[in-house]
């Protein structure tokens, strides 16, 4: 015979927990995805830059100056160690975005699947991805405006406008400065702002191919030797650090709203996107490891354009060419990183697990005018503020969390729902998401403890916000007696 629980409250106990599981059915999603406010502008050529856009950027052109210190050669290594994880994650990320054309991206997916309590979890460690990816990015875009400015008119802005306290400044002017420009695009609508980005993107793979071609002009192969001076551990801490650069390509997910036929264009662009990133980076890698021995590395900032300086004649020309690409490169991440992290809040905010401010429209943009003011300002705050490896490592921790429940949920979803419409399905699943679980698990495990208590505290206030907020408001939520 069952037991019953009769003390005082344990219905509402009962009831509370039971909230915790709830979950959105797939047609739901892809109903409220069907009725957007948002305007449907993109086509698969744009979706596949915004991808691109998004990822190629602060990564590559400076992470990589505290990613080579930890892994000397065996970062060309590292740097396939963190494609081949994020590619596993593109994989899961293409059959759900395909599925669940929203703007909810791996939230959304996590609704759908592993239910609410997990999903507001999700969503808080996008919130953390996105804005302080967009922050790190911002940073790094103000170290290479200093290196332009340095090269071209030999001058540069004094540390305490060009920094952030813990950094030997006292404001970061130009990270700043660029989130707020960034803002400005994004205020005019969707279209416009995938236009700007496209020129960008251009600008971006152009300078990406200039430097390669002109450090293997300087190629020496006994840089690589040995291939791994501080041996495996060293290589998985690198691709740990390094994954921060493939943060991005989930971003034409974000979009799902926004696009002419998402159920078939997303996933092509979030592996075409994954694809050309990957390539780029591989050559990239070789090209600076085969010019500047990998111990100089350590304490570059603005890293391609020394890699030019140090190891390559022919003066300014090509450091002063890349530093363009650079600060247009960084730019474009700022643009298209933030414009995911308003769409993510705009699901959240529908859903009701945070204000409704973050869902309001602009009827004449098709923005979300408020959330898209409230989100730029945070984020520029941040970007004065915090050091550039902080707000890197923190990225990494919560994409990759993100990431791990975005490949339980294939596994979920073809259990529960396997006669679901696909337009794009995980070949071999579910031993490839199972993989991507493992992969992105061996990555958090390289990530420092300092991170980690970081992401924790993170952890604690989201719980305490959606204790608060989120698990009353949700539009799930369907009181029942008293509480």
């Amino acid at each position: 015979m069952e037991r019953v629980d009769t003390r005082p409250g344990a219905g509402a106990r009962t009831m509370r927990w039971a909230a915790l599981g709830r979950r959105q059915a797939v047609g739901s999603l892809v109903g409220e995805a069907a009725a957007s406010p948002l305007k449907r502008t993109m086509g698969v050529a744009q979706l596949t830059l915004l991808s691109v856009g998004a990822t190629l950027g602060t990564g590559i052109f400076v992470v990589l100056g505290q990613a080579v210190p930890q892994a000397g050669p065996a970062i060309v290594v590292s740097v396939v160690l963190a494609g081949v994880t994020a590619l596993f994650s593109a994989l899961s990320y293409a059959e759900l975005a395909g599925m669940i054309p929203g703007s909810g991206s791996s939230y959304s997916y996590a609704y759908a699947t592993l239910g609410e309590l997990v999903a507001w979890v999700c969503g808080w460690c996008l919130i953390l991805e996105y804005g302080v990816s967009v922050a790190a990015v911002a940073v790094g875009w103000g170290q290479y405006v200093n290196e332009l400015l340095q090269l071209a008119l030999g001058v540069s802005l004094p540390d305490s406008l060009s920094a952030p306290p813990g950094a030997g400044g006292v404001l970061n002017v130009p990270a700043a400065l660029i989130v707020v420009l960034a803002m400005v695009v994004l205020l005019r609508g969707a279209k416009e702002s995938a236009v700007a980005n496209t020129l960008m993107v251009t600008v971006k793979i152009a300078a990406l191919v200039m430097f390669c071609a002109v450090a293997f002009t300087a190629f020496r192969a006994g840089n690589f030797h040995p291939l791994f001076p501080l041996g495996a551990a060293g290589m998985s801490a690198g691709a740990a650090s390094l994954f921060f650069s493939y943060i991005g390509f989930d971003a034409a997910s974000t979009a799902g709203e926004e696009a002419r036929n998402p159920q078939r264009d997303l996933p092509r662009a979030i592996i075409v996107s994954l694809v050309l990133v990957t390539a780029l980076y591989v050559l990239v890698a070789v090209a600076a490891l085969g010019a500047m021995p990998w111990k100089q590395f350590a304490g570059t900032e603005a890293t391609l354009s020394e890699v030019l300086v140090r190891s390559v004649g022919g003066g300014d020309l090509w450091p002063v060419l890349l530093s363009v690409g650079a600060v247009v490169a960084t730019t474009s991440v700022v643009l298209t990183v933030q414009y995911g992290q308003i769409r993510i809040l705009f699901a959240m905010a529908r859903d009701g697990l945070v204000p409704p401010l973050f869902a309001r429209v602009h009827p004449r943009t098709g923005v979300p005018r408020a959330g898209t003011v409230i989100v730029s300002a945070f984020i520029a705050v941040l970007a004065a503020l915090v050091p550039l490896g902080s707000l890197a490592d923190a990225t990494s921790i919560g994409t990759l969390f993100a990431f791990m429940l975005v490949n339980l949920a294939v596994v979920l979803l073809r259990r529960r729902d396997p006669g679901a419409p696909r337009s794009f399905r995980v070949p071999f699943s579910p031993v490839t998401p199972l993989l991507g679980v493992v992969f992105c698990a061996y990555m958090l495990g390289s990530l420092g403890a300092d991170t980690w208590i970081a992401f924790g505290a993170w952890m604690a206030a989201g719980l305490v916000v959606y204790g608060l907020y989120g698990i009353r408001h949700s539009k799930l939520h369907r009181p029942q007696g008293p509480a």
